[in-house]
């Protein structure tokens, strides 16, 4: 997990102005394991901001995505946001929808896509959604009783 400390100097090192909202943000997203929604980010600023607008945190969040500190992925129900992984190399991730608990995928499946000569891949996700087995066995259980 990323310390507060290194959330802050990876975003300073790649030029970003470091705010006390951005502060605040970096230690939110230090302390949280899963993925939050921006509505949930933004909760959470307006109780240390007030006046703080949604698209003021949104913008925040886009832009640590853009610098690689954080990670976007699209649920079902809209984007969520987390600390990008210590992984350096290209990978992807499979996703717990109850816990948000996430595994690398060191494979990439773009090695076996047909990709169209008048086509130009310039980036791509892939994310594989399902239930941890802690997940599973918590909800076996709880069905069983």
């Amino acid at each position: 997990m990323h310390t507060i400390d290194e959330i802050i100097q990876s975003m300073a090192s790649r030029g970003l102005r470091i705010t006390d909202q951005r502060k605040t943000l970096a230690k939110l997203f230090a302390e949280s394991p899963g993925y939050l929604a921006p509505k949930e980010v933004y909760e959470f600023m307006g109780k240390s901001y007030a006046g703080l607008s949604f698209d003021t945190v949104y913008r925040n969040l886009r832009v640590m995505e853009e610098l690689g500190v954080l990670e976007q992925v699209m649920f079902e129900e809209g984007v969520k946001f987390k600390l990008h992984c210590r992984e350096h190399d290209h990978h992807h991730h499979m996703i717990c929808l109850q816990c948000g608990h996430t595994y690398p995928i060191t494979y990439c499946p773009m090695e076996q896509t047909a990709v169209p000569d008048d086509f130009r891949v310039v980036k791509h996700k892939f994310e594989v959604f399902g239930y941890c087995k802690e997940c599973v066995q918590e909800e076996t259980a709880a069905s069983e009783r």
